[in-house]
C-alpha cells in the first residue's frame, strides 16, 4: 500500500487524472441511461417495514410538494389524535396548499373497539378517494393506512382496484405503515422497506418530540 506522505507531485497528478477518467466514464454511462428515462406518471408509493421513518419520509415528500407549490393532502388513519409537529406545521402555515385530515382515533390497543376502528378507517378511505379524485390535488399521503389494511378494517382488493383504475394519471399517492399487503406491493411503482438496526425504544427511551412526532 502506498504511503500518501511519500507521493510526489507526479503521483498526485496521475491519481487525479485516473479519477477524472473514471468519473468521465461514469458520467457518460449515466447520461446514456438518462436518455431513456424521460417518462412521467403519478406514482403509487409504499413505505413499509418494521423500521422507523415510514411516515417521516411521506411527510418529507409532502413538504417537497409545498415547496413546489403543488396542492397536496394528508389523511391519517391511526395517529389522528396525536399533536404532531408535522400536523402543527402544515395546518398553521400551509393550509392553503396542504389539506390535513386526522381520521384515526389512536392505535387499536387504545380504542379497544373494532367497530369504531372500522368506521374511522372507512371514513378515512372515503375522504382519501375524494381527495385522490380531485384534479387540483397532486400528492396524497395515506398515513398508516397499511395498519388499517392489515387488520381488515379496509378491503385490500377495493383499495388496490381504486388506485389502479381511478387514480388520475399524474397524481402521486403514498401509503405508509408496517406489513404492507402483497397485493399493494405488486400494484405499487415504488416500494421501500424500512429495516430496524437499532432503536432507542428497546433501551427504554420513549418517543420524543422532533424525532417521532
Amino acid at each position: 500500500m502506498t504511503d500518501e506522505n511519500s507521493w510526489t507531485g507526479e503521483d498526485v497528478l496521475d491519481e487525479s487524472a485516473r479519477h477524472a477518467r473514471k468519473m468521465a466514464k461514469k458520467k457518460a454511462a449515466r447520461d446514456r441511461m438518462m436518455l431513456t428515462r424521460n417518462g412521467q406518471k403519478g406514482l403509487i408509493i409504499v413505505h413499509t417495514g418494521p423500521g422507523k421513518g415510514k411516515s417521516s419520509s411521506g411527510f418529507g415528500m409532502i413538504l417537497r410538494c409545498v415547496a413546489h407549490g403543488m396542492p397536496c393532502a394528508v389523511i391519517q388513519f391511526i395517529k389522528g389524535a396525536w399533536d404532531t409537529g408535522e400536523r402543527r406545521l402544515l395546518t398553521t402555515h400551509f393550509e392553503d396548499l396542504c389539506q390535513f385530515h386526522a381520521m384515526g382515533e389512536g392505535f387499536t390497543w387504545e380504542t379497544q373497539d373494532r367497530a369504531r376502528d372500522i368506521a374511522a378507517a372507512r371514513a378515512g378511505w372515503e375522504k382519501a378517494k375524494e381527495l385522490i379524485r380531485e384534479p387540483k390535488v397532486r400528492f396524497v399521503l395515506l398515513d398508516e393506512i397499511n395498519i388499517a389494511l392489515r387488520y381488515d378494517y379496509l378491503d385490500i382488493a377495493e383499495v388496490v382496484e381504486f388506485l389502479v383504475t381511478e387514480k388520475p394519471a399524474m397524481t402521486h399517492v403514498c401509503l405508509t405503515g408496517r406489513n404492507a399487503q402483497p397485493e399493494l406491493i405488486e400494484a405499487a411503482d415504488l416500494v421501500t422497506e424500512m429495516a430496524v438496526v437499532k432503536h432507542p425504544f428497546r433501551a427504554g427511551i420513549k418517543a420524543q418530540a422532533g424525532v417521532e412526532f
